[in-house]
């Protein structure tokens, strides 16, 4: 019996070496390129400056493309010779400070961009994404009226009734204390998935990326540094920015010996097909280094932050170098502590120490 190989989900947003620039010669964002899927929710991951707003915004048409192409549903909207507005991409947007109107109640909010539909059709479709959002009891409420969930969930209402092809999020999560937020998260998630929504949010918090993304694109000086899952981004970044950038990364410098990286934390296994110099930087996460007591080893615990879930010691090396370790909160061991310590590394990465330092 032969299976038949299941299709993959259509191409919804694809940018072809897009670049963006506000100033002649200083392009914002330069050769950006990934495609996402039907369905899909893709992060758009960096600092400050990175390029990450400009790139949303070229593909919602509020920025001009001046090299590269936007396609939407297999539409080109956006060359250096053409651009298709806003209006007509069939895009659907919420801003960082949702931007709703004060004047118009929620159930006047959500049906603004209805005015093609029937009076009736119209009706049924707000009520229709006030329940999605859980919404039902406050359309008659204005926005000053709600809180500040509630003014987001109106603002994801507004923004996906019209059905757009894809649906823009620029940091929605930005205005919200800490306890709403990852309530918002799980609620926002829900309903992309529970939708079918395929879309591209914006945010500077590698947290919030893993949590909500299929896939991250990290951004660094205006370009794409690594476009991938979640965990390949964590666990097999490629480039020492990536690496730190997404989570607590220490470096200890190896020596490749035939199928060894000699490092003073051991002997680690060489990674299929390494090509690169024998003097490597090896890239060491928390969870990497388990503590496995007290013994002089010359390695001394000079720090420890408790986190609730977890202690994350810091722990001087007899070379003098600072690498970290993620322990259970149970796990108390003092500071001033002279430790063994075992390296358990689920996935070696290695950078280049001439070219990557």
């Amino acid at each position: 019996m032969t299976t038949t190989p299941t299709a993959s989900p259509p191409i919804v947003l694809e940018l072809h070496k897009v670049t963006c620039s506000y100033e002649p010669g200083r392009p914002a964002v330069q050769d950006i390129s990934f495609a996402v899927q039907k369905g899909d929710i893709i992060c758009l991951l960096g600092p400050s400056g990175c390029g990450k707003t400009t790139t949303l915004r070229a593909i919602a048409g509020f920025e001009s493309v001046l090299e590269g192409s936007v396609r939407l549903d297999g539409k080109m909207v956006a060359d250096g010779n053409h651009h298709v507005p806003p209006e007509q991409r069939r895009v659907g947007m919420v801003f960082q400070d949702y931007a709703l109107f004060p004047h118009l109640c929620v159930n006047d909010n959500v049906g603004f961009g209805l005015n093609q539909l029937a009076a009736e059709n119209r009706r049924r479709r707000v009520e229709e994404m006030l329940s999605l959002t859980g919404l039902s009891d406050f359309g008659r409420r204005y926005p000053h009226e709600l809180s500040g969930g509630q003014q987001q969930r109106v603002a994801l209402a507004r923004a996906l009734a019209p059905q757009p092809v894809l649906l823009l999020l620029d940091e929605p999560f930005s205005n919200l204390d800490p306890d709403m937020t990852y309530k918002m998260r799980g609620e926002l998630h829900q309903v992309l998935k529970n939708t079918q929504t395929t879309a591209v949010l914006v945010t500077h918090d590698h947290e919030e990326a893993f949590t909500m993304a299929d896939k991250v694109a990290v951004l660094h000086q205006g370009r794409l540094e690594q476009f991938a899952s979640p965990e390949t981004i964590y666990h097999l970044p490629n480039s020492r920015f990536v690496a730190e950038f997404v989570g607590q990364a220490d470096f200890i410098p190896g020596e490749i010996h035939e199928h060894y990286v000699v490092t003073e934390l051991g002997h680690l296994p060489l990674p299929n097909h390494y090509q690169g110099s024998e003097h490597v930087d090896v890239m060491i996460r928390p969870d990497d280094i388990k503590i496995c007591g007290a013994e002089s080893t010359g390695a001394r615990i000079e720090t420890r932050q408790f986190r609730g879930s977890e202690n994350l010691y810091g722990i001087r090396l007899k070379s003098g170098r600072l690498i970290h370790s993620s322990e259970s909160s149970t796990q108390i061991h003092a500071v001033g502590t002279q430790v063994a310590l075992k390296i358990v590394v689920p996935h070696i990465v290695l950078f280049d120490r001439a070219q990557d330092s």
